[in-house]
């Protein structure tokens, strides 16, 4: 009698390499693209997709993150600012020049991705906090560059940026600019998840698990963490040129130094994989909808916090759960994801 060994497993190489391994997965992956791109849109309302459609936009800047952060183990503290310069950049030839957005968001990235690469090369020449300092001081000089930019940047007046076309037809709406954010969330993941499994992407990782180890391996360290912030900044471009189109109007209040520690706790509390940058953003952006949804309970059960100083201790509240993270869940909501995944990986025998 033929005898089957529960589990999976891969007899050829094509499968070992395969990024959906099973058929149960290839199923899972079309429920869920399904449940995204054919029943979401059809049954949410203009609410839920406008919070959909500012995670799909986050997704994009954190994997940008998590290329420098949790890829290359270097600290950056100025992803918001290369996301305002990705804004400003579309909004600018949008606005100035009249070019659409087709040609403006691609524009914009690759400027926001030179921008990250100046300022990668004088810090990346220093090791560990300081290379946290000196992105922190870059945040300030591009802010600061917008805010005195005058007619060019429209200062604290904020800058326009034209509705997205093809043709004649606009993505005025929740709905049709919701297919065009999470189609380039869902290809910025799977781009993303093809680039670490290239020379470059493994060498991201030999940097960011010992530098010195990966130099007498042959690999370019310098090399390897100025192309890390280049494709960050590139991906915070992206994300930059669609927020400023989906909000029509930008203005410095919406990329501050917060957003920027914010992503990175996203990236804490998912851990250092793609999985957890898309489970860091969902997690924290659907606590602050919950947070907001109870703010009127919590200003009648806490006075003291009613009104303005709600977000004061929405702020608090999200420090919190970012500590217990660190404390109790120090490899992230991916690392309890696999261990899940685990259990299903033997059946019927999880143990």
């Amino acid at each position: 009698m033929l005898r089957k060994p529960c589990g999976t497993f891969d007899e050829n190489y094509v499968q070992d390499s395969a990024l959906v391994r099973t058929r149960f997965r290839w199923t899972l992956l079309a429920l869920l693209l399904a449940g995204l791109f054919i029943a979401f849109p059809w049954l949410a309302s203009n609410y839920l997709l406008d919070v959909m459609t500012n995670i799909a936009i986050t997704v994009i800047a954190v994997l940008g993150l998590q290329i420098v952060i949790g890829f290359t183990g270097q600290i950056s503290l100025g992803h918001a600012a290369f996301m305002a310069a990705g804004a400003y950049a579309s909004g600018m030839i949008s606005y100035h020049l009249g070019w659409s957005f087709w040609i403006s968001m691609p524009l914009a990235a690759l400027s926001s991705g030179l921008l990250g690469l100046i300022v990668a090369i004088p810090a990346l020449r220093i090791r560990g906090f300081y290379i946290a300092v000196t992105t922190l001081v870059a945040h300030f000089i591009i802010m600061w560059g917008i805010l005195h930019g005058g007619n060019v940047t429209m200062g604290l007046v904020g800058l326009s940026a034209d509705d997205v076309r093809i043709g004649s037809f606009a993505l005025d709406n929740e709905r049709r600019f919701y297919y065009l954010a999470m189609t380039l969330a869902v290809l910025t993941v799977f781009l993303t998840t093809n680039l670490m499994r290239t020379r470059i992407g493994r060498a991201m990782l030999a940097v960011r698990d010992n530098d010195l180890a990966a130099s007498f391996m042959g690999i370019n360290v310098f090399r390897t963490k100025i192309t890390a912030f280049f494709l960050s900044s590139l991906y915070a471009g992206v994300a930059g040129a669609l927020m400023a189109h989906y909000q029509g109007i930008i203005t410095v209040e919406q990329f501050t130094l917060m957003d920027s520690i914010w992503m990175l706790g996203m990236i804490i509390i998912g851990g250092p994989s793609i999985i957890g940058a898309v489970f860091g953003v969902f997690f924290m952006k659907i606590l602050h909808q919950i947070i907001l949804l109870l703010a009127p309970w919590i200003g009648g059960l806490f006075p003291l916090v009613a009104g303005t100083a709600v977000a004061g201790f929405m702020q608090l509240f999200f420090g919190a759960v970012i500590i217990w993270f660190l404390v109790f869940e120090p490899r992230g909501l991916a690392h309890r994801w696999q261990i899940i995944l685990s259990i299903f990986r033997l059946w019927p025998f999880p143990h």
